[in-house]
């Protein structure tokens, strides 16, 4: 009822001014485009009375809104139809089924199938029908004829059997123009093409450049790439070119003037830019009157690890991708926020009194956590989308856990808990990002779980020759679940985490299986267990 009730409220609104259609359309298109209502008869009835009424420029803006949100196919023929600034975005972005495809592929220009020709995500079968329209895609018009005689000749009934040849124009030097005889050449031309081998990729792919914007955000420098595919990009969303695309991250950035790292780019095309970036930047201050005068930056290719593709259709890990895209959605505003507030606490804006600096640095500080949570999600999910890539090394375990007591020193004196770690060194096999990743988080779960005056051992031995087990003191609060039911605490009133405790677990548990080793539970101590490197002398536990 609350969707129908939102659908009667913008029907219900005034329709007939220029200001109240608009809105009405804006609404329309982001309730059917984000699936919030069914795009039945009577919504796209509106949506195409309004169409009209509503300027080409408010109509391309509403179908650049949408190209992250999977809108139904009648929303993307309504979109793919319209001017082709309108369509462009539609159509790159658009995820159709096959059979919605080809039932849409004849009711558009050749222009907008031009667009689908350069997407590389279409299923087989989609391609197939793009290319039965090659020849007709490309098939000069006929001028030759009277504007008279065009507009008065009527369609027959029957169709024609004679060839499609035009009469001679008036001009003796023009000669016959056989449209015939065109379009066999033009498909001679596709057919021998598609015989041919396909061109090779570019050699040189870059991996990083430097860039440098003006005051609206749009790059005007850039030193390291092909200058033509990357000037001209916005950092504002719409800004710049319409073949490229930033994330909220730096679009939400430029508008605070705040600091942004590893923002979302995609470039389009076929140069040495094309393809997946994440750029960082800082935006520049003029030091004389204080205004701000752009942004420099730089950008790399992401790794395997730090890609969100959109999950193919029909796979059994689209519900672990979907979870990834909404951390990504999650991630930006987050970012965003932590961005402001460090601008407040750093007074980079103007004076700011102590009190709000202070809460400035609170919501910093909270920021913070809740992007450690989301980068937990985001770790959960691609272990069980299979997408998580390790470089294995040889990780020394003393140094590492001395930097995470420290990194937790001021939880353990909040908590008035102590971490003891061994005195000697041992060393494990793994990539040193996930094994990090998965000693802090052991040891943050247990520390927020301890009392006052509780000690958090750590004990590090060689069971075997090729093992290592890294075994910690389970803290009181725990001791009242036996075995593995700790990995089920995710409700408890009393837990400090903010996933939860049982959800911290299970993670370190599948992360030690990534990497070859195991986690155990045991009535007084965890157990981790990893692939040992070296052999390594070990000592008992201290105090630090």
């Amino acid at each position: 009822m609350r969707f129908d009730d939102t659908l009667e409220t913008v029907l219900a609104s005034d329709l007939r001014t220029p200001v109240g259609a608009q809105s009405a359309w804006r609404q329309l298109v982001d309730l059917v485009g984000r699936r919030r209502i069914a795009p039945d008869t009577r919504v796209m009835s509106a949506l195409r009375s309004l169409q009209a009424g509503v300027p080409s420029g408010v109509r391309a803006a509403s179908a650049r809104a949408l190209e992250f949100a999977n809108p139904p196919a009648p929303l993307v023929r309504l979109f793919a139809l319209d001017d082709a600034q309108v369509a462009a975005p539609t159509l790159r972005s658009a995820r159709l089924a096959a059979a919605e495809w080809i039932q849409l592929l004849p009711e558009l220009t050749p222009a907008g199938r031009s667009i689908l020709r350069n997407r590389r995500d279409l299923s087989p079968v989609v391609q197939r029908a793009l290319e039965s329209f090659g020849p007709i895609d490309f098939v000069l018009p006929d001028n030759s004829l009277p504007v008279e005689a065009s507009t008065a000749a009527e369609p027959s009934a029957e169709p024609s059997v004679e060839p499609a040849v035009a009469e001679a124009p008036s001009d003796p030097d023009a000669g016959t123009f056989e449209i015939a005889e065109v379009v066999a050449r033009i498909d001679a031309f596709w057919r021998n093409r598609e015989a041919e081998p396909p061109a090779p990729m570019p050699l040189y792919v870059a991996e990083e450049f430097r860039f440098e914007t003006d005051a609206k955000g749009v790059i005007r420098w850039v030193d390291g790439v092909s200058r033509g595919a990357v000037i001209g990009i916005g950092l504002d969303s719409g800004a710049g070119s319409a073949g490229l695309r930033v994330d909220g991250v730096a679009s939400g950035a430029f508008r605070h003037r705040t600091v942004f790292s590893h923002a979302r780019l995609k470039v389009e095309g076929e140069s040495d830019a094309s393809g997946d970036w994440l750029i960082s930047g800082v935006p520049v201050f003029d030091s004389v009157s204080g205004r701000f005068t752009g942004y420099r930056g730089t950008a790399r290719r992401p790794r395997a690890d730090e890609r969100a593709e959109l999950p193919a259709s029909g796979s059994s890990n689209a519900s672990a991708d979907s979870l990834r895209q909404l951390v990504h959605e999650l991630r930006t505003p987050t970012n965003a926020i932590a961005g402001f507030a460090e601008m407040i606490e750093s007074q980079m804006l103007g004076p700011v009194a102590a009190v709000y600096r202070e809460r400035a640095h609170t919501i910093r500080a909270q920021a913070r956590e809740l992007l450690g949570a989301i980068d937990d999600l985001d770790l959960a999910a691609r272990i069980d989308s299979a997408a998580l890539a390790l470089v294995p090394g040889r990780v020394g375990l003393r140094p590492l856990l001395e930097s995470i007591a420290d990194d937790l020193g001021p939880l353990a004196e909040l908590r008035g808990a102590m971490i003891a770690l061994p005195i000697d060194d041992a060393s494990v096999v793994g990539d040193r990002r996930a094994v990090e990743r998965l000693l802090s988080r052991l040891l943050a779960t247990l520390v927020s779980a301890s009392a006052k005056g509780e000690r958090i051992g750590v004990y590090v031995a060689r069971e075997r020759e090729d093992t290592v087990s890294i075994a910690m003191d389970r803290p009181r609060a725990l001791a009242d679940y036996s075995g593995e039911s700790v990995l089920g605490i995710d409700d408890e009133q009393d837990d400090a985490t903010l996933l939860g405790t049982g959800f911290a677990l299970r993670l370190a548990r599948n992360l030690a299986r990534e990497l070859g080793g195991s986690l155990a539970i045991g009535s007084e101590r965890l157990t981790l267990r990893l692939p040992a490197s070296v052999t390594s002398q070990v000592g008992q536990a201290h105090l630090n």
